[in-house]
């Protein structure tokens, strides 16, 4: 392991690195699609199926939830079978759940469409995964690198996701957005050829021992360890604040007097500053250090909120989106740097499903809190909440810093 935020010397990058990468780029790219389908049609084909207009939203929630319970048994593939078998089953497993979705929407089946978008849930818990294989194979001071990259294909998994569903969401005139459905199984085909071709490290056995000599580590002892508290928390609070406040904006935005149309261009602002710094960040890593990073991260989600109390003007709602997309991406990708620091090879697939299990609950628990929120304590309260916690993670990540002071290093 090393410091957490200080990257070690910079070592050459191998072919297959970089190919590995490339391939979990443009896996991303299609199977991250799903995310943005799913969440974009699912409140709306669940109003038109569900016999009570409060489970509308129900298949969006169903998946995220779906996504959080499945980091567990997704871990536990990869460590018997190896990640390409894993993922390359998650793809078959989201190819499955879409054809189960679009044939839902065709015979009005509102039981089969949350069925449908509940199993999509495993296949998203692989692609979330894909930023930690890329740094199998990598030497550690790449690896923020190989995780910036792989984040990139979320930004062209969104433009394509948006567009599939505009291009063919009145496809079949007799069944509104079944086509889309459609598409997404056909996306998640195209990724299996890509994943066939991975070659990831074989997963390494539950006994063996790390390249120091040392034992592979119960996953309660790693788990107390400072590094892995403040790499969990950090990551934690900055997924959480930023699902829970872009759910709650448009309906905030709408409910300020403003249109469905700008609310949703905030949103695609939003999703281009998640997603855009990721050709950058990786370098911005290996040059200040991952802590300083994902405290710059959650500085802008702070900011965000500041901008939001500052007034209810169509500006302050963009601003505050694009802060929040851009602390985001720093606070997720730095986060996840840190925890790739926090184990040896055997005990990489319990501690990155424990992370993602965290992360990932937070997100579902959002998911289905936020609107409620919004309507109960109101907007400002919202944005008066999250600083608070970004205060507390910035001063764990200071106490951190403060313990292992940064070296400068390259990523090579």
């Amino acid at each position: 392991m090393t410091a957490p935020n200080a990257p070690p010397t910079a070592a050459p990058v191998d072919g297959e690195a970089r190919r590995n990468v490339a391939l979990l780029v443009a896996a991303q790219s299609l199977g991250g699609a799903s995310a943005p389908i799913i969440i974009s049609l699912g409140g709306l084909v669940g109003q038109a199926l569900a016999n009570n207009p409060s489970l509308a939203t129900l298949p969006v929630s169903l998946y995220n939830l779906g996504v959080a319970l499945s980091t567990i048994p997704a871990a536990m593939m990869m460590r018997r079978l190896g990640r390409r078998a894993t993922y390359v089953g998650g793809a078959a497993l989201g190819t499955l759940a879409a054809l189960l979705a679009a044939v839902a929407v065709v015979h009005s089946d509102f039981m089969l469409f949350c069925i449908g978008t509940a199993l999509a849930g495993f296949y998203g818990a692989c692609v979330q995964s894909y930023r930690f294989a890329a740094t199998d194979a990598a030497p550690p001071a790449w690896r923020p690198v190989a995780i910036s990259r792989v984040m990139i294909g979320g930004l062209v998994a969104a433009v394509i996701g948006t567009q599939l569903v505009i291009w063919t969401r009145d496809a079949i005139a007799t069944a509104p957005f079944a086509a889309s459905f459609f598409g997404q199984a056909a996306l998640s085909l195209l990724a299996l050829p890509l994943l066939w071709r991975l070659r990831a490290p074989p997963p390494a056995p539950a006994g063996a021992p790390a390249a120091d000599g040392g034992r592979a580590r119960p996953l309660a002892e790693i788990a107390a360890t400072p590094q892995f508290i403040v790499a969990v928390t950090a990551g934690v609070v900055t997924f959480g604040l930023m699902s829970f406040v872009m759910t709650a904006t448009p309906l905030a935005m709408v409910g300020c007097g403003h249109t469905v149309g700008e609310a949703t261009l905030g949103i695609q602002w939003h999703v281009l500053a998640m997603f855009a710094p990721s050709f950058f960040t990786g370098h911005l890593i290996a040059r200040i250090g991952k802590l300083r990073t994902t405290a710059l991260g959650l500085a802008l989600i702070a900011a965000s909120g500041l901008l939001a109390l500052a007034g209810l003007e169509l500006l302050h709602f963009w601003g505050a989106l694009v802060l929040l997309g851009l602390g985001w991406n720093f606070g997720f990708i730095g986060a996840t740097a840190m925890v790739t620091d926090c184990h040896r090879p055997a005990e990489r697939a319990k501690v990155q499903a424990a992370n993602d299990f965290l992360v990932f609950g937070t997100v579902a628990l959002a998911s289905f809190g936020s609107g409620r929120l919004l309507n109960t304590a109101g907007w400002e309260t919202i944005n008066t909440l999250m600083l608070p916690l970004v205060a507390v993670v910035l001063g764990m990540l200071g106490w951190l810093a403060w313990r292992h002071p940064q070296r400068p290093a390259a990523a090579g």
